[in-house]
């Protein structure tokens, strides 16, 4: 059998996903399963960093994730789908990483003081904030992952890994690979009022939603603002509904929509309806599929615990090096 290089990703558990993480991350997800040994990973402890006030909803998250992720088209078979706080190596990697962190590694992370004006309706003064690249550096290198997808502007939320991988292999023996950056183009997604689609401003489109509800919202997207009625001629760049079509649509039907937005040619009625076919086409088989898993709760719950049990075992195999590597053996 072929070697591969181990590929690692995850997504926290912390709400539903929507049609921005479908094309910037679980599309490409598939696309690589075939070609790297990938473990993807529901990042249930992470949604606890900034959501520790109210955990209520955290299994239903999770269980819609997985579900998510399976409808997708991530093949266990293929794959390995897991769940993180069933593996109790993770946060026992995570303490011992802990001791060796200089406090100003995590305090410099650029999303620390982000995230914590974002989000000023939490307190989030606490060492499970300061130390989530702590957490997210054991989740990657545990299982020796030579690569993470992400996007160029994740890059130095990767850097950290590197440097505590670096940090640890020098203080005792070289255990872990630095893992790199699998580069990704992550298209902007934007959402139904123009802003980035995400579920914090509620502007998201959700694997979840049903038919009449995609399309409903799809209705009442935004469009270029310079087109108040149908004879009114616009630009396509300005609209958020153009965007969409970049990324759903096919180049004739780009041209198409693009010409007659310049000159009047169609409605927003007419593009809008073009759009909602093309994302229909891809939501279609992402419905059927769900619909069957949450049918099947079992056979749900029998792929986590099998992704998880194969996960448990490399975990426990780094973290024999590791405990010998510091004298814990």
């Amino acid at each position: 059998m072929t070697h591969r290089e181990r590929v690692l990703s995850g997504m926290q558990a912390s709400g539903k996903l929507h049609l921005g993480n479908l094309v910037g991350a679980l599309q490409n997800w598939v696309r690589l399963q075939d070609k790297y040994d990938c473990f993807y990973f529901i990042a249930d402890w992470h949604a606890l960093t900034t959501g520790y006030a109210n955990p209520s909803g955290l299994k239903e998250s999770t269980q819609d994730l997985l579900i998510n992720y399976l409808a997708s088209g991530l093949d266990p078979e293929k794959c390995t789908i897991f769940l993180q706080s069933k593996i109790l190596q993770h946060a026992e990697l995570h303490l011992l990483l802990s001791m060796i962190t200089p406090l100003g590694w995590l305090e410099r992370v650029p999303t620390y003081k982000e995230k914590q004006q974002e989000l000023k309706d939490r307190d989030l003064s606490t060492y499970g904030f300061l130390g989530y690249p702590l957490l997210q550096t054991a989740d990657i290198i545990i299982y020796r992952a030579k690569y993470v997808p992400v996007g160029v502007d994740q890059v130095p939320h990767l850097e950290i890994s590197r440097e505590i991988s670096r940090r640890f292999n020098f203080l005792y023996k070289e255990v872990f690979p630095e893992p790199e950056a699998l580069l990704t183009e992550f298209p902007k997604v934007p959402g139904i009022d123009g802003r980035k689609m995400s579920k914090s401003y509620d502007n998201a489109i959700y694997l979840s939603d049903s038919p009449e509800v995609v399309e409903q919202k799809l209705k009442t997207m935004m469009t270029d603002p310079a087109r108040k009625r149908r004879t009114d001629k616009g630009e396509p760049e300005r609209s958020p509904v153009f965007q969409l079509h970049k990324i759903f649509s096919t180049k004739e039907e780009q041209d198409v929509v693009a010409e007659g937005c310049r000159t009047a040619g169609i409605g927003c009625i007419e593009c809008k309806k073009i759009l909602t076919k093309n994302i229909f086409n891809v939501l279609e088989p992402i419905w059927k599929k769900r619909s069957e898993l949450i049918a099947n709760p079992k056979l749900v719950m029998e792929i986590a615990e099998k992704g998880t049990d194969k996960a448990r075992q490399v975990a426990e195999e780094t973290m024999h090096f590791v405990r010998e590597a510091m004298g814990l053996g």
